[in-house]
C-alpha cells in the first residue's frame, strides 16, 4: 500500500471527529435530524479548518441510509462511494480552475438532472470567491430556486470577495482557528497510532507553527517524523524547520534583568547566523511578554499559549516584571516591528532596541509611591495619607516641639525635621509660651478687619493682651484703592519684680519689615500721578483753518 499524507489519511470522516467547530458541526447535525436542510451553504474560514472536510460529511450525512443522530454510518453504499471519490450524485469544482461563464452555465444545466442514487444531488464548489463577476451573475436565479433535492455547499477562505446576493442566498458559517491545545491532541492521537515519540515541547512547537490550522500541523509532523524517524526530538524539528528556539526568548527577559549590555550583540547575531528573520523574532519576543503579563494579571498559567515545561518559569518572571513595565516594553516592541519593516540594516536596528530594551529602568504608579511614602517616615514626620486619599497633613512625633516661624517653616525645637507651609498675609502668628517658658506660634486664619491676638503667659499666671493695626489707604485718579496692613507690634508683659521672672516674646521681624516695605510702596505709588501730556500743535493747515475760523465746530459734528 502506497504512503498517505496524515492529512488525508486522518481526514475526518464524522461531525464529531471534526476538531474544534462544534458551533458548526452540531448545527448542521440537529438540522439534518429534524430535516431543516438547507438549499445553499457557504463555508468561510482560515486554511486547514475544516471546510471542505464539512462539505463532504453533509453529502454523506444527507445521503446514507442507516443514519444515527445525524452522523453517516460510513458503511453503506452511498458513504463508501462519497468517501471513495466514486459517487455520480457529488460533484466537486474547484473554482479558481473553472471560473468563467461557460462552466457556470454547464453547472446550472445539469441541475435540473435528479440525483441517480441518492436522495439528494450534492454540488461543492471550494475557493467560489475565485469565480467571475458575470459567473456570480450566472449563478443567482439558480442559486434562488434550485431543484428539489439539490443542494449547493460553496467553500471560501475569502468571503469578502464573494458578492453580498450570493450571501444573502446562503446559511453562512464562519469556521474558526483550532486552539492550541486541540491540534497538540490530535497530532498525538497520530502518533500514538502510528507507534512515534513526541514529547509536548514539540508538540507544542508544531502547533504554533501550524497557526491554527490542523492540516498544517499534520504536514509539519509529516515532515518532521522523515527527518528524525520514530523519535521526534525538538532539537530535531528546529533543525529542520528553523523554528526560533524558545529558550532564546528566557535568555532575552533573564538578561534584562541583570543588566547585561552584552545580550543584544550575542543574541542578534545567534539569530543572523542561523538566517532567523529579525521580524519573526521579534514577533516571538512580543508574544512571549504577553504570556509574562498573563501570569502576572491573573496569577494563573491557563491563558499561557506556550508548553508546560515553561509554566514555571513564567511564574518566576512574572514576579520580577510589573504590568506597566511589561505594557512598556510590548508597546516599544510594537513600534520596532513597524520599523523594522522599513530599516536597511535589521540586525543593527535590533542590536539597539534590545540594547534600550536592557537599559529600561522599572516603573512605579502613583498609587504605590503614596503607599510607599504612607509607610516611611520623613525626618521626624510621619505621613499618615493612604493612596487614594492623598497625602494628608504631617505630624510631628510626640516629644518634638514644632516650631513655626514667620517665613512658614515649621520644624523642631532643635531644627531638625520639619516642612514648608505657604505663608498667606491672611494668617497671623499666634504665638504662647507655656509654664517652661518655650516658646511656640502656629499659623492661623485671622478674622478680616480684626488684629492679631498675641497671649504671653508668665510663671505666675499674669496675663498681658496686646493688639495693634495700622492700616494706610490711597486712591488713585480711577479710584482703586489699595489698603497695606502693617506689621503686628507685641510688647511683652511682665509680673511683679519680687517672685516673677518675665517670658519675653520674640517679634516676627521677616514678616513685619516685609509688610512695612510692601505697604510704603503702594502708598508711594497710588500718591503720584500722571503728569498731563502736552498736546502737539496741529500741522494740518485743513485743520488749523476750521479751527482758527469756525472754532472747530465742524469737527465736533
Amino acid at each position: 500500500m502506497t504512503f498517505q499524507v496524515s492529512a488525508r489519511k486522518y481526514r475526518p470522516q464524522r461531525f464529531d471527529t471534526v476538531l474544534g467547530q462544534e458551533h458548526v458541526t452540531v448545527t448542521i447535525k440537529n438540522a439534518i435530524v429534524k430535516g431543516r436542510v438547507a438549499h445553499a451553504y457557504l463555508l468561510t474560514g482560515p486554511r486547514g479548518v475544516g471546510k471542505t472536510t464539512t462539505a463532504r460529511i453533509i453529502a454523506k450525512s444527507v445521503n446514507c441510509l442507516n443514519s444515527t443522530d445525524g452522523e453517516p454510518c460510513n458503511e453503506c453504499t452511498s458513504c463508501k462511494a462519497i468517501s471513495s471519490g466514486q459517487s455520480i450524485d457529488l460533484i466537486e469544482i474547484d473554482a479558481a480552475s473553472n471560473r468563467g461563464i461557460d462552466d457556470v452555465r454547464q453547472l446550472t444545466s445539469s441541475v435540473h438532472y435528479t440525483a441517480a442514487n441518492a436522495k439528494y444531488k450534492v454540488y461543492i464548489i471550494d475557493e467560489v470567491h475565485m469565480l467571475t463577476k458575470e459567473s456570480f451573475n450566472a449563478f443567482l436565479k439558480t442559486l434562488e430556486e434550485p431543484p428539489e433535492n439539490t443542494i449547493f455547499i460553496f467553500a471560501t477562505t475569502d468571503v469578502h470577495k464573494v458578492p453580498i446576493t450570493i450571501i444573502s442566498r446562503c446559511q453562512r458559517y464562519d469556521f474558526r482557528r483550532i486552539p492550541l491545545d486541540i491540534i497538540k491532541a490530535g497530532l498525538r492521537e497520530i502518533a500514538e497510532k502510528e507507534n512515534f515519540t513526541i514529547d509536548d515541547k514539540t508538540l507544542t512547537l508544531i502547533a504554533k507553527k501550524a497557526d491554527g490550522g490542523m492540516r498544517d500541523a499534520e504536514s509539519f509532523f509529516d515532515q518532521a517524523v522523515a527527518f528524525s524517524g520514530e523519535v521526534v526530538e525538538y532539537a530535531s524539528v528546529i533543525k529542520v524547520f528553523n523554528f526560533i528556539d524558545e529558550d532564546i526568548y528566557f535568555e532575552v527577559t533573564d538578561a534584562l534583568l541583570k543588566k547585561d549590555f552584552k545580550m543584544p550583540f550575542l543574541v542578534c547575531d545567534r539569530v543572523y547566523k542561523n538566517g532567523w528573520s529579525f521580524i519573526d523574532f521579534f514577533n516571538g519576543l512580543q508574544e512571549h511578554f504577553r504570556n509574562i503579563l498573563s501570569v502576572a494579571a491573573t496569577s494563573d498559567t491557563s491563558l499561557l499559549e506556550s508548553s508546560v515545561v515553561y509554566y514555571e518559569q513564567y511564574k518566576a518572571l512574572a514576579k520580577n516584571f510589573s504590568e506597566g513595565d511589561l505594557l512598556r516594553i510590548m508597546n516599544y516592541l510594537s513600534r520596532l516591528l513597524t520599523e523594522l519593516r522599513y530599516s536597511q540594516n535589521h540586525k543593527l536596528r535590533s542590536e539597539l532596541a534590545l540594547s534600550q530594551l536592557t537599559g529600561f529602568e522599572t516603573s512605579e504608579t502613583i498609587s504605590n509611591l503614596i503607599d510607599i511614602l504612607a509607610n516611611s517616615t520623613v525626618g521626624e514626620f510621619e505621613i499618615k495619607g493612604k493612596a487614594g486619599s492623598g497625602l494628608g497633613e504631617p505630624e510631628a512625633k510626640e516629644g518634638a516641639a514644632g516650631i513655626v516661624d514667620g517665613s512658614g517653616v515649621s520644624g523642631n525645637a532643635d531644627g531638625s525635621g520639619g516642612s514648608f507651609r505657604p505663608a498667606d498675609a491672611s494668617m497671623q502668628p499666634n504665638v504662647k509660651a507655656d509654664e517652661t517658658g518655650t516658646v511656640t506660634q502656629s499659623a492661623q486664619p485671622a478674622e478680616p478687619g480684626s488684629g492679631a491676638q498675641i497671649k504671653s503667659v508668665s510663671s505666675a499666671g499674669a496675663k498681658t493682651d496686646a493688639a495693634a493695626q495700622n492700616t494706610q489707604s490711597a486712591e488713585s485718579d480711577s479710584g482703586a484703592q489699595i489698603n497695606a496692613v502693617s506689621s503686628v507690634e507685641s510688647e511683652t508683659a511682665t509680673s511683679d519684680t519680687d517672685n516673677n521672672t518675665a517670658a519675653t516674646v520674640q517679634k516676627p521681624q521677616g514678616r513685619k519689615n516685609s509688610y512695612e516695605n510692601e505697604s510704603q510702596f503702594f502708598a508711594s505709588y497710588a500718591r503720584k500721578k500722571p503728569a498731563p501730556v502736552p498736546k502737539k500743535p496741529e500741522t494740518n493747515p485743513y485743520i488749523r483753518y476750521i479751527i482758527d475760523e469756525l472754532g472747530g465746530k465742524e469737527l465736533e459734528m
